[in-house]
């Protein structure tokens, strides 16, 4: 019989500085896991940036960032987010209208793409938290967001930059 896993916490958040600027995301993983001294709490951060980039593509991008560093199939995933675009578009089932639509002139559709392979890989379950309201994996997050945006030398985020070149054709 095979040992059930754990459920993973997954809690994150995304920055920028201008909106678009620069921005970031940052990623909080939890999981209790079982070690020959017993139980205990595994926690893994995650980080990064771009130097032009939006809050929402960075808000998507961690919870992607995020749900990628899982390492098995099928696993149980609550994820904690301060942002209505992401938990609403699975949620209120934005996300599979946009899918059946083809993703028209959607914003984000790189990154949405990108996140609906790795969602379909896991049981996924959405939680929106108020944001700045002293949750503290919510905090950490946005801490790990903001400092990442303010790294010097920040890669382009092409996503971004492709969408934006193709607009204003």
């Amino acid at each position: 019989m095979q040992e059930k896993k754990p459920t993973i916490c997954l809690f994150t958040d995304g920055a920028a500085s201008g909106n678009p600027g620069p921005g970031g995301y940052g990623v909080v993983l939890k999981c209790a896991v079982s070690t020959p001294d017993g139980p205990r709490l595994a926690v893994k951060e995650m980080s990064g940036g771009f130097a032009l980039t939006t809050n929402n593509r960075m808000e998507l991008l961690a919870v992607i960032v995020g749900l990628e560093a899982i390492r098995w199939e099928n696993a149980e995933v609550e994820v904690w987010s301060d942002s209505s675009y992401v938990v609403k578009a699975v949620n209120e089932g934005w996300l599979e209208t946009w899918k059946r639509t083809g993703f028209k002139k959607k914003k984000n559709m790189d990154l949405w793409l990108r996140f609906d392979g790795v969602y379909q890989r896991h049981r996924v379950r959405f939680h929106w938290i108020k944001g700045h309201a002293g949750h503290p994996e919510n905090e950490r997050c946005d801490a790990l967001a903001v400092e990442a945006r303010s790294r010097k030398d920040l890669p382009m985020d092409e996503g971004y930059v492709n969408e934006t070149e193709q607009t204003l054709i």
